[in-house]
C-alpha cells in the first residue's frame, strides 16, 4: 500500500469545521487499483475511517488513526470476499436524503448542536428535495424549487446555503462524489431574478405616544396574563430580541453592577455558547434593571426573569396593535427603537454594540434610525453645555 496524505480546508461558510488532517490510501493488487479508505481527523482529534469497495459503504470513528486504518482493512478484505461490510448502510448514499441524514450524524458525532433554524430547513429541503439523487441535482431543479416554495430572497438564499453546507460535507468528509457547483449557478440564477437577495431594511420607529397606548392596552387587558407591557417596555430599555428577554435567568443578574448575562446570544458564527455580560441601563426612558426587580414578587427571583414564550409575546404584541389601529410595527422593531435611543443618547459605538450584542458596524447600522430632531437637539445641548462651562 502507499499513503498519501495532504492537508484540506473545507470551505468556511456556513458551515466551516476546523482544518482537518485528511488522509487517504490505495491499495494495488496485481494491475487494479482498489477504492481508496479515507481517514479524516475530527475537530475533536478522534479519526473516522471511511471505506468505499464494490458498492458497499462503511464509516466509523475511532480515538487512534491506528484503529481506524486497521478496521478498513478487516472491511475492505470483507467486501473483497463478498461479506458485508460493518458500521455500513447497504450501499453508498444516493438521495439528498442520505446526505442530510449523514449530515446530521457528522453534527452529532463532534457534539456540534444544530440551532432551530437550521433544523427547520433542513426538514424541509429533506421533504422538498430529499427525493432526488444527489448525482441528478440540478441547477433547473434547484430553481425550480426556489420559484415554488414561496419564501422570501433571504428564506430562499438561507435554503440554498444549507443545502450547500450537507454538499461539502459529504464531499469532504465521506469522499462521496458530489459536486456544490449546481447550487452555485443557481444561487446567481435566483439573485438575478430577484428570489435571493438581502432582506428588505426596516426603519420603522414607533413614537411615545404609541409605545405608550400599547403598554396600556396590554397592561389593562383583564385577560392578559403574560405581563406584556413589561416585556415592551424593557424590549426598548435592553435593545435585546423576545427570544433573548425570555431566556434571562436570575442566577444571571448581577444588580448591584447593573449586569446580566445573556446567554446563547444570536450571532451568524456561532449562536450556542455566545454568552454576552450585557450593562442593564437607564437611558431610553425606561430602566432596565428596576423592570427586571418588578418580575421579582411574580417569580420568586427563581428560575427565568420572564418565563413565558417568545412567541406568545409577538402574539399579544401584534393583537394590540391591531386593535389599535397602529399598522406596520412589529415587536422586533423595538431593537431598532432602543438602538437608536441609545445613540441618541450619547453612546458611542463600542458601548451601543455592548447592549445590542452586535460584533460589526455593517450589522449595527441597520439598527440605527435617528431622528433629524433628535440630532439638532442634542447638538443644541452640547453647545449649551459647552457654553454654560
Amino acid at each position: 500500500c502507499t499513503l498519501l496524505c495532504s492537508f484540506v480546508l473545507t470551505p468556511t461558510q456556513p458551515y466551516a469545521p476546523p482544518l482537518y488532517d485528511f488522509c487517504t490510501h490505495s491499495c494495488v493488487v496485481g494491475k487494479r487499483k482498489a477504492a481508496l479508505a479515507t481517514f479524516v481527523q475530527q475537530p475533536s482529534g478522534s479519526w473516522r475511517a471511511v471505506v468505499r469497495r464494490k458498492q458497499a459503504y462503511a464509516s466509523k470513528t475511532f480515538r487512534l488513526k491506528a484503529d481506524a486504518e486497521r478496521w478498513s482493512r478487516e472491511q475492505e478484505d470483507r467486501a473483497d470476499r463478498g461479506q458485508s461490510v460493518s458500521a455500513a448502510p447497504a450501499a453508498m448514499p444516493k438521495t439528498i436524503s442520505h446526505l442530510i441524514q449523514l449530515h446530521r450524524s457528522d453534527l452529532a458525532e463532534v457534539g456540534k448542536a444544530m440551532g432551530r433554524s437550521k433544523r427547520f430547513t433542513l426538514e424541509k429541503l429533506e421533504a422538498d428535495l430529499g427525493a432526488i439523487k444527489h448525482t441528478e441535482l440540478t441547477r433547473e431543479k434547484l430553481i425550480a424549487f426556489a420559484n415554488n416554495e414561496g419564501a422570501g430572497p433571504v428564506t430562499i438564499g438561507a435554503d440554498l446555503s444549507y443545502l450547500r453546507t450537507v454538499v461539502v460535507d459529504a464531499a469532504a468528509v465521506h469522499g462521496i462524489e458530489v459536486s456544490a457547483e449546481p447550487i452555485k449557478l443557481a444561487r446567481t440564477a435566483l439573485s438575478m431574478m430577484g428570489l435571493v437577495g438581502k432582506g428588505q431594511e426596516r426603519d420603522r420607529r414607533p413614537s411615545q405616544e404609541e409605545l405608550d397606548r400599547i403598554t396600556a392596552n396590554l397592561d389593562g387587558n383583564p385577560r392578559q396574563n403574560i405581563p406584556i407591557g413589561s416585556i415592551v417596555r424593557f424590549a426598548v430599555a435592553s435593545a435585546m430580541r423576545a427570544s433573548e428577554i425570555t431566556n434571562l435567568e436570575w442566577a444571571d443578574l448581577d444588580a448591584a453592577k447593573r449586569i446580566i448575562l445573556v446567554r446563547d446570544r444570536k450571532d451568524p458564527r456561532k449562536k450556542l455558547g455566545n454568552n454576552q455580560r450585557v450593562p442593564l441601563i437607564d437611558l431610553t426612558g425606561y430602566d432596565a434593571l428596576a423592570i427586571i426587580e418588578e418580575q421579582a414578587r411574580a417569580t420568586n427571583r427563581h428560575g427565568r426573569i420572564f418565563p413565558y414564550c417568545s412567541k406568545s409575546t409577538g402574539t399579544a404584541f401584534r393583537r394590540a396593535c391591531r386593535e389599535l389601529e397602529i399598522h406596520d410595527l412589529h415587536f422586533h422593531d423595538l431593537r431598532h427603537e432602543a438602538t437608536s435611543r441609545l445613540f441618541e443618547g450619547g453612546l458611542q459605538i463600542p458601548e451601543v454594540s455592548m447592549i445590542t450584542g452586535h460584533k460589526d458596524w455593517k450589522m449595527l447600522r441597520r439598527y440605527l434610525h435617528l431622528r433629524p430632531e433628535q440630532v439638532a437637539q442634542n447638538a443644541m445641548a452640547r453647545t449649551a453645555a459647552l457654553l454654560r462651562a
